[in-house]
């Protein structure tokens, strides 16, 4: 695939996540009913969280070990967790759109780690401007993938009652 075509379908992506961002916040469409024992808007987002949290270190391992499939690697790593990031933004506007609003404070943080995820992952991924230097970029996102993996441990202990 031609990188223009990359950089138009990424986008999209990104842009499908507003939407659906949008949309949870609105309850245009209700995230919110129960599927099991929990709310739908949780298991998307767990979902996406588990992609994340095992897909970025096998992408890390494979990468070094096969060099010659790093193509179909990264747009597995790209799509797959822009479509994470999708499922994870329909609970994170799914809770906030709630009232009263719950105890937001690790989920804030998390989610901003994402978005600083996919903005420096789509900067890496596509150079867009010449102001910001590959390896600086390359540099925070990998610092911020090694924050949600702290922030997602402590966000799973805090829902959980443990802290």
């Amino acid at each position: 695939m031609k990188t223009e075509k990359e950089f138009w379908l990424v986008t999209m992506l990104i842009v499908a996540v507003a939407v659906f961002a949008v949309v949870a916040y609105f309850r245009w469409l209700n995230f919110g009913f129960l599927l099991g024992p929990y709310r739908m808007n949780h298991w998307v987002s767990w979902i996406g969280s588990i992609y994340i949290a095992l897909a970025v270190p096998v992408f890390s391992a494979l990468r070094r070990r096969s060099p010659l499939k790093m193509r179909a690697l990264l747009r597995i790593h790209v799509y797959g967790n822009l479509i994470s990031f999708l499922l994870i933004s329909i609970h994170f506007a799914s809770q906030v759109s709630r009232q009263p609003i719950p105890d937001l404070g690790t989920g804030i943080a998390l989610y901003v780690v994402m978005l600083i995820l996919t903005i420096t992952g789509f900067f890496n991924r596509f150079r867009i401007s010449a102001l910001v230097k590959p390896q600086n970029n390359r540099f925070l996102h990998v610092s911020v993938a090694i924050s949600f993996f702290i922030i997602i441990g402590i966000h799973i202990l805090h829902g959980i009652g443990i802290i």
